[in-house]
């Protein structure tokens, strides 16, 4: 089967609406993200930002992943997964452009919070709508067509905060090397914060007005037939990626180490972060196609093996060159592993619990998120980077021997390649 035929039978309707509807978001996220090391240096100083990273990152998305837990539940006993979903998508739109109020680290770390209570309400009930949208040997391929066009949201963001800051800036303040953003730099970011209004309202008109609901009799013909129980395989892979994600820190941290490792502007740390982003777009659906064809377990395998020679070997690097080659490639693990760990879940939970099984996915990934992000803050703070860069690697290898522990388990109730 030719691609465009592959992209027909797994991009339905709903699957394409919602990529447009993250694409938006991360659009309006991506206006402001990659710039928070630097406000936070206006704000605390270099010396602080690192910490506050790490705690912003962490406690936000801890948080956010107890109600994705709760809000995979509350969509399975519904049977509705659309009102959630946009009830998540509108409170992150409205909550996010705040920040350009804000005179305090600690007020930073809030909005954050608030951002990252709509992305729990919205990250199961979504996933379960993507799912329930495509057949079981698409889903691969789907969910990686939703990560693309996420990725591509945040790639668009920084352009356009690229696009603004030089507008406002003009190229000497935006391109100038320098640790710290000086009172004229924090101007131009609260104006780019607040400008990430306008997509973030476009994102919610398009899934209010744009997707649907499968058919509710549907739905509730198979809530009555299909058992919701998780299966032990299930729980292992979920133990493999928890123990993961307790190494896998913000991805703010490594374009703050090239930043304050090579003293590069703002301009220069945004195109690092749209190079990255670039690069996950690139491997998305090539990811995608290899866990539907050569199932999902190789695929995040060889993505979390990827990681952590990454972490291992980035700073160990003595020029920006082969740092940013490096930064390249890591988004060949984004593309291995996001759309395959998502696919994996579906694969392993029944329809009638699969709002659950992601909750519990998106929950212990970002319950780990807060040990992973602010450790790594202190880490790198106390011992330097390459230490905590290499406590990162060490978390990702025991993950990869937990999740071979799988070949030795009998085979599941249904057996299927792509598990």
């Amino acid at each position: 089967m030719g691609l465009r035929a592959l992209l027909q039978r797994s991009v339905p309707r709903n699957v394409l609406l919602l990529g447009v509807v993250s694409l938006l978001t991360d659009f309006s996220s991506e206006m402001i993200y990659p710039l928070l090391p630097a406000f936070f240096t206006g704000l605390v100083g270099p010396a602080a930002a690192a910490v506050y990273i790490g705690l912003m990152d962490g406690l936000a998305d801890s948080v956010s992943s107890l109600l994705k837990i709760v809000s995979g539940r509350w969509s399975d006993r519904a049977g509705r997964r659309k009102p959630l979903t946009l009830a998540g998508y509108g409170l992150s739109s409205l909550a996010r452009p705040l920040l350009a109020l804000a005179v305090a680290g600690w007020q930073v770390v809030a909005l954050r919070f608030v951002d990252r209570i709509g992305k729990g309400l919205r990250t199961s009930p979504r996933d379960a709508l993507i799912t329930e949208s495509v057949p079981a040997d698409g889903r691969g391929l789907a969910f990686s067509f939703h990560r693309m066009m996420d990725h591509t949201g945040a790639v668009a963001g920084p352009l356009a905060a690229i696009a603004i800051l030089a507008l406002w800036l003009g190229d000497g303040l935006l391109w100038q090397h320098g640790g710290t953003a000086d009172p004229a730099q924090m101007g131009a970011l609260r104006w780019l914060f607040a400008l990430a209004l306008l997509p973030g309202l476009a994102s919610v008109l398009t899934l209010g007005m744009g997707v649907n609901e499968p058919p509710p009799a549907a739905r509730a013909v198979v809530r009555r037939a299909d058992p919701d129980r998780l299966s032990g395989r299930f729980y292992l892979f979920l133990g493999a990626v928890t123990l993961f994600a307790l190494g896998n820190s913000s991805d703010l941290f490594l374009v703050f180490y090239l930043q304050t490792r090579f003293s590069l502007g703002l301009g220069l740390v945004l195109v690092l972060w749209i190079s990255l982003h670039l690069a996950k777009v690139l491997c998305s659906l090539p990811g995608g196609r290899l866990a539907d064809r050569f199932g999902r377990r190789p695929t995040i395998l060889a993505g979390w093996l990827l990681y952590a020679g990454i972490y291992l070997l980035l700073p160990r690097l003595a020029d920006l060159s082969s740092a940013w080659g490096l930064l390249l490639l890591y988004g060949g693990y984004y593309g291995l592993t996001e759309g395959a760990e998502r696919a994996l879940v579906a694969d392993l939970a029944p329809m009638a619990g699969r709002g659950r099984a992601f909750g519990l996915y998106h929950g212990a990934v970002g319950l780990a998120a807060l040990p992973a992000s602010l450790l790594f803050g202190v880490f790198w703070a106390q011992l330097g980077p390459q230490t905590a860069f290499a406590i990162g690697a060490g978390l990702a290898l025991a993950a990869v021997a937990l999740l071979l522990l799988w070949f030795g388990l009998p085979a599941a109730r249904r057996p299927d390649r792509t598990v």
